[in-house]
Order: structure tokens, then sequence, then C-alpha cells
């Protein structure tokens, strides 16, 4: 099974957030692929399985960012 949910994140601005996000979230149990549209500051994340959202937005945090919720 593969599951495909889109996050809003909050501060991303240049290829550093892009980096220091994908780096954080690749390291979340379950995370296959992450991809970043910085200019619409989404992050979608392929899993093998539904990841719980505090563990997204833990992964967000410790980034340096924010996580405004899913957009699907």
């Amino acid at each position: 099974m593969s599951v495909q949910t889109k996050y809003t994140v909050i501060g991303m601005t240049c290829g550093h957030c892009v980096q220091a996000v994908t780096e954080e979230l690749t390291k979340v149990p379950g995370v296959r692929d992450v991809q970043v549209e910085l200019a619409a500051g989404e992050v979608t994340v392929n899993s093998d399985a539904p990841i719980p959202l505090d563990a997204v937005a833990h992964a967000v945090d410790e980034a340096g960012y924010e996580l405004a919720g899913a957009t699907t």
C-alpha cells in the first residue's frame, strides 16, 4: 500500500529550507519519498502507510519550520 499526503509548511524560503525539511521527513519511519514545492509551501510525502500527523509535525519542527496542516 502506498499513501501520498500533501502538507502545508510555513517558513520555507530557499533551497536550504527544502533540504532541511526533506532530510527530517525522510527520517520518519515509513516515509519513502519527499517532494517539496517551495513556491506553494507544500510538501508531498509518499509513504508505505499513513504517517501520524504528530510525527510529520515533529519532523518539520526539527527542521525549523511550522506545519500548517495536511491539504489532502
